[in-house]
């Protein structure tokens, strides 16, 4: 089983009737699953709502990906925006949820075992890593005077020719700034 595969990863399924009432939910093998914080459901793909573009390749950061994991009021708008697109990014991700999950301990708002059920939904989420150009990444991350994980999901929206989904203004920014697209959340 390939575990970055979409078809794998599906989070949370949703049926509606016609008069839009929820049928039945389910997630993987049957469970439904909890924010970690909250404890509320976790709604990642709807059956009815609007695709900006089908099949489209989103290149998506890791402030967008841990407002959704943690139930952050921009969740379902990105839920919106990523519904039956592929979401992208490099490599490096895995380790930057991490991290802030470690900035979290710092300030006391997650526990270990909160951080431990927010990977499990991370690891759920249809991501596929894309290789960078790490000598493209560098030079941008020198021009744009910025971190070179910033760089790397910039160099992979320019290398794939698709959006950038960020809720970090100022790699927002940095992106428009060497027109790339991005999507408003």
């Amino acid at each position: 089983m390939d575990p970055v595969h979409p078809k794998n990863n599906l989070i949370t399924m949703f049926e509606y009737s016609s008069e839009n009432k929820l049928l039945k939910q389910t997630g993987p093998e049957g469970n439904q699953i909890r924010n970690l914080l909250t404890n509320s459901t976790i709604v990642v793909q709807l059956s009815k709502i609007q695709i900006l573009e089908p099949d489209m390749d989103i290149v998506i950061d890791t402030s967008a990906l841990i407002a959704v994991i943690v139930g952050e009021p921009e969740r379902s708008k990105i839920i919106t925006i990523t519904a039956g697109n592929t979401l992208i990014g490099p490599g490096s991700i895995p380790w930057e949820i991490g991290n802030a999950f470690s900035a979290m301990f710092k300030q006391d708002r997650i526990t270990l075992d909160d951080a431990r059920k927010g990977l499990n939904i991370f690891q759920s989420i249809p991501l596929r890593y894309v290789e960078i150009d790490i000598p493209n990444a560098l030079r941008l991350s020198k021009e744009i005077k910025m971190y070179a994980y910033d760089a790397y999901l910039l160099d992979c929206a320019k290398r794939y020719k698709s959006p950038l989904l960020t809720l970090d203004g100022k790699l927002k920014s940095a992106a428009q700034s060497i027109n790339i697209e991005t999507l408003e959340v």
